[in-house]
């Protein structure tokens, strides 16, 4: 069991890790490309201030010439008005160069993403990592463009509630025996879990990355097969058969538990006049966490006959299950509805001669 527990432990971190890798490569890689563009564009730039000056300089003539020919001016008068008009073209394409040329300093000086805000605020362009603030952008990872002017104007819910509802299969791996050895049956353990959590973006400006925590009550349930029935000696939990044939026998536990998960996933913006809402219909989203809380109570029903009469046998909390609770969940699913496992780091049972950990899978529903 402490291999399977390494093993599911070392799996989150591996992914977690792995997506923050990428997550890294590709702002890096998003930065460079941005500032090589930036820079091409500002040596591109150079070219077309030479020719607009000399554009304008090829005008100038043209009306010089013009007040030549008509006799408004002399001849002597008119070349040194094209003289005036050729120094002042070049002192622009001087001057405009040495601009360029500084910002092209400034952006080679700087290892990082350099931003220089020297445009307008109609054509000021940003560069943002998980936007949200962007008009018409979405809930993109990464963002390039203009900045809305009434972004800052603009608010929205950053904490939303959430009712949790999971069900589906549940059982036990126990310790030196695989699942198909399991004493529970497969299709007849099941567990339902009911919880309310609330769901917040980590970042102001970014639903792509959200915390989920809350509270949620688990009711998991065992079915025992082979005529078998839990039997407390002594606070040692064990398997026995019972003297005569069980109709059914069921082993339950309820716990109230904590969770938390890290949830991510894109999202679809939707923008209104006076607010904003990110919303994650038909979206994919994963959520990887885990859950600590305490067990509140334990039940074995058994149902037989004894002479021919129907009995009912219940018996509470005396089975020496754990009293803290805590393990390792996840869900990936698109839109409300996922695939979700959990599985308890903590034993059922205190004493057992083989640690058994309650393991469950099913299907997640977030209402919201």
């Amino acid at each position: 069991m402490k291999t399977i527990t390494k093993y599911l432990s070392i799996i989150v971190l591996c992914f977690l890790f792995t997506v923050t890798q990428a997550q890294e490569k590709q702002l890096d890689s998003v930065r460079t490309n941005y500032k090589e563009s930036e820079i091409k564009k500002l040596i591109k730039s150079k070219k077309t201030v030479e020719l607009k000056e000399r554009e304008f300089l090829k005008q100038d003539i043209t009306a010089i010439n013009t007040r030549l020919n008509t006799g408004e001016i002399t001849l002597s008068r008119a070349n040194n008005l094209k003289k005036e008009a050729a120094k002042k073209r070049a002192l622009n394409i001087e001057n405009h160069i040495a601009i360029i040329d500084n910002e092209i300093a400034l952006w080679n000086r700087n290892d990082k993403f350099y931003q220089l805000d020297v445009r307008s605020e109609r054509d000021r362009k940003i560069i943002r990592i998980g936007s949200g603030s962007m008009e018409n952008s979405g809930d993109k990872l990464i963002f390039i463009g203009k900045e809305s002017k009434d972004a800052k104007k603009k608010y929205d819910k950053r904490t939303h509630n959430d009712l949790v509802f999971a069900f589906g299969f549940n059982n036990a791996l126990i310790e030196g025996q695989s699942l198909d050895n399991s004493p529970y049956k497969i299709g007849g353990s099941r567990f339902i879990e009911l919880g309310y959590d609330w769901k917040r973006r980590i970042f102001k400006d970014s639903n792509f990355w959200r915390l989920k925590y809350g509270f949620s009550f688990q009711w998991n349930k065992f079915d025992l097969k082979d005529n078998k029935f839990l039997v407390n000696t002594d606070g040692m939990i064990s398997l026995e058969e019972f003297p005569v044939e069980l109709d059914k026998a069921r082993f339950r536990t309820t716990n109230l538990v904590f969770p938390f998960h890290i949830e991510f996933g894109p999202s679809k913006k939707i923008d209104k006049k006076k607010f904003f809402r990110y919303s994650n219909y038909k979206k994919l989203r994963v959520g990887l966490g885990a859950y600590a809380g305490f067990n509140i109570g334990s039940m074995q029903k058994l149902k037989y006959k004894e002479d021919g009469n129907k009995i009912k046998d219940k018996k509470h909390r005396d089975f020496e299950v754990s009293d803290l609770v805590y393990g390792l969940s996840g869900y990936l699913g698109v839109g409300s509805s996922a695939l979700y496992i959990k599985y308890d780091l903590s034993p059922v049972f205190k004493n057992q001669s083989k640690k058994q950990n309650n393991i469950s899978v099913g299907l997640r529903i977030d209402l919201d």
